[in-house]
């Protein structure tokens, strides 16, 4: 690629940075980004996603953790895809919650529910060359989670480098406070499910994120890792839906049910 050509690419990224932002302001989704910019790549729409991360926190945000998406099978069928994407979480009030926590519809275009867990890092975890063992490690407390998920594309016409540009399609988070009592290596027998206004719809267990809910951790730690960049202790991390996401709307509740350990609600005014 010819300097000319890098420096048009990189004023490209830079655009579709800003119309990705400038969205979450105006609320008015963009097109598809595949459609925006011809041959776009993955490595192409992590640049944009980074172009992103950097101006929020030169704006004063801060970094609070990071989503892994397209963990599950049914995820994965949706986009068509076989490996997972992330994205960031910043400190924004409007868009952290806790059990009962009311989160104004107003603030997002097109959003979605998924039943998660999140994780909060005892340790720090550094790339590559993570095990599934390590991942579990450097875990240190397990909460229940919902992820209100968003497109600044319009009307969820996305591909995997779309879902991606975007933040890997972040809206929300919601955990509980309080951490659940489990043994760690029951993750993956964890069952789930998630219901709206009173509707089961949707279940899975922790088996149906990769196998097993630390392996995205591991996954993205060596991702990160290749690039220099570690996860921290403190840091929430989210591993993924048991199940496909669900549509939500202003008036719907929102409950994920994780039997015996107990559920955790949200609500959309």
């Amino acid at each position: 690629m010819t300097d000319q050509s890098t420096q048009q690419r990189t004023e490209q990224y830079q655009q579709l940075a800003a119309d990705l932002l400038q969205a979450y302001q105006t609320k008015q989704p963009i097109p598809p980004l595949r459609e925006q910019l011809p041959g776009m790549t993955v490595e192409d729409a992590y640049a944009i996603q980074q172009i992103q991360e950097k101006q929020l926190a030169d704006a004063g945000g801060r970094l609070i953790g990071r989503k892994i998406g397209l963990t599950s099978l049914a995820m994965q069928q949706a986009l068509g895809v076989d490996s997972p994407d992330f994205g960031f979480m910043f400190d924004d009030d409007r868009f952290i919650g806790h059990e009962n926590a009311h989160f104004d519809s107003k603030n997002f275009i097109q959003p979605k529910v998924e039943p998660e867990f999140a994780f909060v890092l005892r340790k720090d975890l550094q790339g590559p060359g993570v095990t599934l063992a390590d991942a579990v490690d450097a875990i240190d407390t397990v909460h229940m989670a919902i992820e209100i998920i968003d497109s600044r594309v319009a009307d969820w016409n996305i591909k995997l480098v779309d879902t991606v540009a975007d933040n890997a399609s972040y809206g929300a988070i919601a955990w509980s406070e309080e951490a659940l009592r489990l043994d760690k290596d029951d993750l993956p027998i964890v069952q789930c499910t998630i219901s709206v206004d009173g509707e089961a719809r949707g279940s899975g267990t922790g088996a149906d994120v990769m196998g097993h809910p630390a392996a995205p951790l591991q996954w993205l730690a060596n991702t990160l890792g290749e690039h220099g960049v570690g996860l921290s202790a403190g840091q929430v991390i989210l591993p993924g839906s048991f199940c496909a996401a669900v549509a939500v709307q202003a008036g719907n509740s929102v409950t994920a049910d994780y039997g015996q350990l107990g559920s955790f609600t949200i609500n959309f005014d």
